[in-house]
C-alpha cells in the first residue's frame, strides 16, 4: 500500500465535472482536491455556444490558458473595458487581482487548458457581481457586430 503521506505520480482522467463559482462546468483535473498539489491547479474547461463565465477574479493567483479549440472573447480590466480574442492555440496570461471573464459568442464550443498557481480548485475566486452590467453591454456590443 502507498504511503499518502510520500509524494508519487497521479493519475488523473477527466471524468467527472464540478460546476465553480464562476458560473462554467470544469472537468476534473490536477489540484489539491484530487492529488494534494501544493503550488499549481491545472483543469479541462468546454464553453459551450453562448456560454459565458462571471465576472471575478482570483485575488492571489495567476492563471494561464491554453486554448485547444474554438475562439472565445476575455473581457478584462476594473470595468470589463478591455477585449482579447482567443483562438486555438493562442496563450492567454491573467494576473493575480484582474477582473475578467471568458465570454463565447461563437456557434461552436472552446476548449481549453486551465492552469493556476493556487492548488485549490475554488479558494480564490471572488466573484464580482457589480461589474454585471459592465459585461452585459460588452456582449450585446459584440453581438450586434457579429448580427451586421
Amino acid at each position: 500500500m502507498t504511503d499518502p503521506s510520500e509524494p508519487t505520480c497521479r493519475l488523473i482522467r477527466p471524468d467527472d465535472t464540478y460546476d465553480g463559482k464562476q458560473g462554467l462546468t470544469y472537468f476534473n483535473g490536477i489540484a489539491a482536491e484530487t492529488v494534494g498539489s501544493k503550488g499549481i491547479c491545472m483543469h479541462l474547461l468546454t464553453i459551450p455556444p453562448g456560454g459565458r463565465a462571471k465576472a471575478h477574479m482570483h485575488e492571489s493567483h495567476e492563471t494561464a490558458i491554453y486554448v485547444l479549440d474554438g475562439e472565445a472573447i476575455a473581457l478584462y480590466g476594473d470595468k470589463l473595458q478591455h477585449q482579447a480574442i482567443t483562438k486555438a492555440g493562442d496563450l492567454f496570461y491573467i494576473p493575480a487581482g484582474v477582473p475578467h471573464l471568458p465570454i463565447n459568442i461563437s456557434d461552436r464550443p472552446i476548449s481549453a487548458v486551465i492552469a493556476r498557481t493556487d492548488p485549490n480548485e475554488q479558494e480564490s475566486v471572488v466573484l464580482l457581481p457589480e461589474l454585471e452590467p459592465y459585461a452585459d453591454a460588452a456582449i450585446a456590443q459584440l453581438t450586434a457586430k457579429k448580427i451586421t
